[in-house]
Order: C-alpha cells, then structure tokens, then sequence
C-alpha cells in the first residue's frame, strides 16, 4: 500500500515539470496573461520547473512546495481573477485549479517534504 501512496509525490511534481516546460515551448502565446511579458512567462516556468525537481530530489522540497503555492496564488489573483469575475468559465476552472494546487503545495510542505534546512 506504501509503494501506491509514494506514486503520489510523483503524480503531483511530475505535471509542474510539464506544465513548466510549457511555459518555454509557448512563451509569445502565453506573455498576454502575463502583463504582456515574455520574460515573466519564462520566470514562471523556470519556478515551476524548480519545484518540480526540488520536490522529485528531495532538495529544499518544503521551501519550493511552499514558494510554488506563492505562485501558483499569484497566478489567481494576476491571471485568473478577473476573467472569472467577468463570468467566464474557462477562468473559472483556472481559478479553482490554481487554488486547488496551491492547497495542495501546503499540504505537501507540511507533511511530505523532508529537506526542511530554509524553513523549520
């Protein structure tokens, strides 16, 4: 039963990493979501492809869980909030995934990191 609970680390960074490399391959698509701004998509992605590795090696996991829910909050509050006040349900759905994984990034901090050297 522990080897099926351990795929979860890997089904939860693993997308991060995907969704990262994303960031690079669709950087002119994506800069309208992102004040107009290729350099904050590839900042972006580069965070979330730390994460991702940080959380898959075990190196400074708690600290990168915890900056991802940062940014996976500011992407809800600068990038999905107003499309969804507006009523549309694409943002919607972004939102509430966003959130969702920043809930999720906590809980990984708090109770699977184990490199707590940044943050106790």
């Amino acid at each position: 039963m522990n080897a099926v609970l351990n795929l979860g680390k890997y089904l939860f960074a693993i997308p991060f990493a995907i969704f990262g490399l994303f960031h690079f391959m669709n950087a002119e698509a994506m800069k309208g979501m992102a004040f107009n701004s290729s350099i904050l998509v590839y900042i972006a992605g580069i965070g979330l492809l730390a994460a991702s590795v940080s959380m898959l090696i075990g190196k400074y996991d708690k600290l990168a869980s915890i900056l991802l829910a940062l940014l996976l909050i500011i992407f809800v509050l600068a990038v999905h909030l107003n499309g969804a006040i507006s009523g549309d349900q694409n943002s919607v759905g972004q939102l509430l995934k966003d959130t969702m994984l920043a809930g999720a990034s906590l809980l990984y901090a708090k109770y699977v990191a184990r490199d707590k050297a940044v943050i106790g």
